[in-house]
This record gives C-alpha cells, structure tokens and sequence, in this order.
C-alpha cells in the first residue's frame, strides 16, 4: 500500500483504519484515481492481519456525493483497461466487492449527501451511523441510467427490504438520517460533529471479538444470506466454530469472560 495516496487518506490508530476519502473541494465524488486506490487499498486487506476495523468517512461537508460526472462525461476521461471488459464500470464495481470480501468489518461514518457510487459506499459497509445531516440516495435514475448499479439492487432490499428499495431505486429520492434508522439502514444517527465519538463503543465492541471470530462472523453472515437452505448455513457455521475453536483465542477468551476482565487476543 502507498504510504501517501492522493484522494484519500489512511490513518492507522492501532488494529484500526481510518480511511477518509479526501476530495472535499469535489465533496469528495469519485474520480479515476480514487477508484484506482481504493481498489488497491481494500485489495489489499485481505491478507493483512494488522488491521480488523475499516472506518470509512468522508473530508468536508459530504460523505461522497457520487461519480465526479465532469470527469467522466469530458472527451479527454482517461481509459481505463481494467473492469473484467467493462471499463470504468467493472473497475468501479470492483471496489464494493472488495469491500464486502475483506475479512475486516467497516464501519461507514455518513454525513451529508452520499449519493449514486458514494450511497454504494455505506452500503458496502457493515455498520453505518449517520450524522443528522446524511442524505442518501441511488442517484444513478436521475441521471437517465438505471437504479440497479454498483451493488445496490444487492445490498439496499436485504438492509431495507424490497418495498423501500423499490421506493428509493425507482424514484431516485433521499433517503435523511432519522428515517434511514426508522428503517434499520443505519444504526445510529448523531449530530454530525459527533459521529468520530459515535464510533468509538462500536470499534471497541469489535475488537472484543477476537481477530478469527470477526474475520469469519463477516464472511458467515454473507453467506448465510445468500444460503440456499438451512443446511448449508449450519454447514458454514459448523465449519467457523470448529476453526475458531481451535485457535488459542478461544482459551482467552473463555477466560476473559469468566474473569470479567477485556480480553488479550494475539493475531491469528
């Protein structure tokens, strides 16, 4: 990983990554290079055990406000030759899966509008809290494409169910904070000057898990949603607490808990 990117920055606060993306003149929509280095940064994870909390956030007065449409639509965008054949599309799109495949679990910070792509971003995210001014929406239908892009005909049904999906991905309309909590999109909403404090008992909740047991909760949750039975859901837990019950992790944990006391967990 670059130890200085240029559209956002990486600030490491012991097991835990605050990434903030860092266009607030362009209220921080999303350019060529942003995508370039989230894709490295979030591909990067997955075999990095150093880190077992992403919180993601945005500089300024927005979380992101979608695709930098200027760049994109000029005659002179950049190519990309990446995206699986789909350009600037699949590149893009790369991003969200790499988000939902990184073992570490993030915490998206939302505040101000996050609209189109930047409202893909919260949805990526494992944990979203809201400050009081966060305005979300699928932007893409306003802009004469369809709703259904960058995962979010996945994500936004199984937070909000169908009925609101359809609701906000037909119409294009805003979602704001205290009704994205009425409706289990976000966890919690705050003033927006608040939300750093916010996610400071969530981030310790977190690392009270140990490193294998938030690693494969992550990856069993996703699974199980998608699970074509009972059976295979069990199959997939069965096979997570065999694994992490084997890990010395578990003794401490064991013995944190029955000592009261936080536990020690090394990396495994």
């Amino acid at each position: 990983m670059p130890s200085q990117y240029e559209t956002i920055t990486i600030e490491k606060r012991g097991k835990v990554d605050w990434l903030t993306l860092d266009r607030p003149e362009a209220m921080n929509a999303i350019n060529l290079k942003m995508v370039e280095e989230l894709n490295d940064y979030f591909g990067g994870l997955y075999h990095d055990g150093s880190v077992r909390v992403v919180v993601m956030r945005g500089a300024g007065r927005a979380f992101c406000a979608g695709l930098d449409i200027r760049e994109r639509s000029g005659s002179d965008a950049e190519p990309v030759p990446f995206g699986g054949g789909f350009g600037f599309q699949g590149y893009l799109a790369d991003v969200y899966i790499k988000m939902r495949r990184c073992p570490q679990a993030i915490v998206a910070l939302v505040h101000g509008p996050a609209c189109g792509g930047g409202f893909a971003f919260a949805l990526a995210a494992d944990i979203r809290l809201a400050g009081e001014s966060a305005r979300m929406n699928a932007a893409f239908i306003r802009l004469g494409l369809s709703a259904c892009d960058m995962g979010v005909s996945y994500f936004l049904p199984r937070l909000v169910g169908a009925s609101v999906a359809a609701e906000l991905m037909l119409t294009g309309r805003f979602i704001h904070a205290q009704r994205a909590l009425a409706t289990g999109l976000v966890a919690e909403v705050v003033p927006d000057d608040a939300l750093e404090a916010a996610a400071g008992p969530w981030i310790d909740d977190l690392l009270h898990a140990s490193p294998m047991g938030l690693r494969m909760t992550k990856e069993g949750l996703a699974m199980a949603i998608d699970a074509p039975s009972l059976e295979a859901a069990m199959a997939i837990e069965n096979r997570n607490q065999v694994m992490t019950s084997r890990s010395a992790n578990f003794a401490e944990g064991m013995a944190a808990f029955l000592e009261k006391r936080a536990p020690d967990y090394a990396d495994d």
